[in-house]
C-alpha cells in the first residue's frame, strides 16, 4: 500500500485471488471504536484540522490516513482523526452540533447526509468553489440535500451476483440475466444441502438494500411502495424460498451471514458486495468464483442497485479560514487520482466517470461492480429524510410475505398506508 498516492495508475493489475492480500472491507457495516483526538471546538489556528470518520479496518483506516495526510501537507496543515463507531456516529455529530464542537471535515454514510444537512449543521460545497464536475449525477446526488451538494464520495459501493464457477459449470448453467433465468438457475442448483440462492431478507436496512434491485429493477418506486411492481420483486423472492431453491432463514441473514453461505460451499450464488471480496479469498482460497449483474425482470432492461459510500462534507463550524483550508483538502482528496489509489485499497469503485472506467480496466475482477454503479441510485434522492421511515416499511412489507406467507400486494399496501 503506497504512504502517499502520487500516480493514477501505480501498481499492477490484480488476480482475483492475489487482490485479497492487498485490499480490504469497506466500511458499509458497524465498526469497532478506535481513539480520539478529543471534542475541542474547531476555532484556534487553521493550519491543524480536525478530522471525523468512523474507518477503523487496517487499509481503509490506513488508506484514508495516508491519503489525507498527503492532501493536508500540499494544502500545508496537519490533520486530527477522530474515529467513532458507526453506529454511533450519527448521535456524536448531533452532539456535537449543538455543542458546537463540529469537525472541520465529516464524514457520513451517504442515506446519513439529508439528516444532517437538514439540521444546518452542514455547508454547501459550492460555498467554496469546489468542483463536482467529474462526478456521476447518481453519486452526486448522495450528496444532495434540496438542490444543494453537500458531500462528496471519493468512491462508491453496490451489489452484485457471486456465483460458483465449478457449480454453474458442473451443472452446464450460465450465470443468469433475467429473473426466469434466475429462477431456473437457483432451481437447478439447489440439491443436497446446497440452495442455488442466498440473499439478505433480515428485517434491517440491510434488508431492504439488498431488496432494492429487485424493486428498481421491476419498476417499482420508493415513492409509492403499494404498486404491482414492488409487489412483483416480493413475489420473486417468496417464490424462490417456498420452491426450495431459497433458505427459509434469508429473513435472519445479513450480508456477512449470505458470504459465510457462500464460503462454505452451501449457496451457489449469492448477492453480495466487494467489501467482502477480502474475506471470501482469505477463508474459501479454493472456490472458483465471479460476479455478474444482478438479473432484470425481462432481458434488455436496466439492472438498478443501490448506491453505497461514504460522503465527506464541511460542518458550518463558523470558523472561516478553517473552513476554507477544508475544502482545499476535501477538493484534493477526492481527486481522480486519490480515487483510484483509495479503490483500489479498499475494493470500492471510484466516484469520477472517468476514473471508474480506469480503475475497471486495471481491476478486471470488479469491473462488474463498475458496471453495476453505473446505473445504481441513491436511496434519499427521492425522499430525502423521509427515506429510513420508507426503507423500514419495505422490510416490514417483504418480511411479512416471506414469514406470514402474507400477498406481496396486501403487505405492501399495508406497509404504505402506515407512510400516510
Amino acid at each position: 500500500m503506497m504512504s502517499k498516492p502520487t500516480s493514477a495508475t501505480a501498481g499492477p493489475v490484480l488476480s482475483r485471488r492475489s487482490l485479497g492480500a492487498l485490499t480490504a472491507v469497506p466500511g458499509l457495516l458497524s465498526l469497532a471504536a478506535c481513539g480520539g483526538s478529543g471534542g475541542g471546538s474547531s476555532s484556534g489556528d487553521a493550519a491543524s484540522l480536525r478530522v471525523v470518520d468512523y474507518y477503523n479496518t487496517p487499509a481503509d483506516d490506513t488508506v484514508i490516513q495516508d491519503t489525507l495526510e498527503a492532501v493536508a501537507s500540499e494544502v500545508g496543515v496537519t490533520i486530527s482523526r477522530e474515529k467513532v463507531p458507526g453506529d454511533q456516529l450519527i448521535q456524536k455529530v448531533l452532539q456535537m452540533s449543538s455543542s458546537k464542537t463540529l469537525p472541520d471535515l465529516l464524514m457520513l454514510d451517504n442515506p446519513d447526509l439529508q439528516e444532517i444537512a437538514s439540521s444546518g449543521a452542514l455547508a454547501p460545497l459550492e460555498d467554496f468553489g469546489i468542483d463536482t464536475s467529474g462526478f456521476s449525477p447518481e453519486i452526486l446526488a448522495a450528496g444532495t440535500y434540496e438542490g444543494k451538494v453537500y458531500g462528496l464520495a471519493p468512491t462508491v459501493n453496490t451489489i452484485a451476483l457471486f456465483y460458483n464457477t465449478t457449480m454453474l459449470a458442473d451443472a452446464g448453467i450460465e450465470p443468469p440475466t433475467t429473473w426466469d433465468e434466475l429462477t431456473s438457475a437457483a432451481a437447478a442448483l439447489t440439491h443436497d444441502d446446497v440452495y442455488g440462492l442466498a440473499f439478505s431478507a433480515i428485517a434491517t436496512y440491510e434488508g431492504t438494500w439488498q431488496f432494492l434491485p429487485f424493486m428498481w429493477s421491476n419498476g417499482g418506486d420508493e415513492t409509492d411502495i403499494a404498486t404491482p411492481e414492488v409487489a412483483g420483486a416480493a413475489q420473486l423472492w417468496a417464490d424462490l424460498v417456498a420452491e426450495g431453491s431459497a433458505s427459509k432463514a434469508v429473513v435472519n441473514w445479513g450480508q456477512g451471514d449470505v458470504i459465510d453461505q457462500f464460503k462454505a460451499g452451501k449457496a451457489a450464488m449469492v448477492v453480495n458486495g466487494p467489501w467482502n471480496i477480502v474475506g471470501l479469498q482469505t477463508d474459501a482460497p479454493d472456490i472458483e468464483w465471479d460476479v455478474a449483474i444482478i438479473p432484470v425482470p425481462e432481458q434488455g432492461m436496466d439492472s438498478v442497485a443501490p448506491l453505497g459510500g461514504e460522503v465527506w462534507t464541511i460542518p458550518q463550524t463558523g470558523d472561516a479560514e478553517k473552513q476554507k483550508k477544508a475544502a482545499e483538502v476535501l477538493q484534493r482528496f477526492v481527486s481522480p487520482e486519490n480515487q483510484l489509489v483509495m479503490g483500489s485499497a479498499r475494493n470500492t469503485i471510484p466516484a469520477d466517470i472517468e476514473a471508474a472506467k480506469t480503475f475497471a480496466g486495471e481491476h478486471p475482477e470488479l469491473a462488474t461492480f463498475v458496471e453495476q454503479v453505473s446505473t445504481a441510485r441513491s436511496r434519499t434522492g427521492q425522499l430525502g429524510t423521509e427515506w429510513p421511515t420508507t426503507a423500514k416499511a419495505i422490510y416490514t412489507a417483504f418480511q411479512q410475505v416471506l414469514v406470514d406467507g402474507t400477498d406481496p400486494e396486501k403487505a405492501f399496501a399495508d406497509a404504505a398506508a402506515t407512510l400516510g
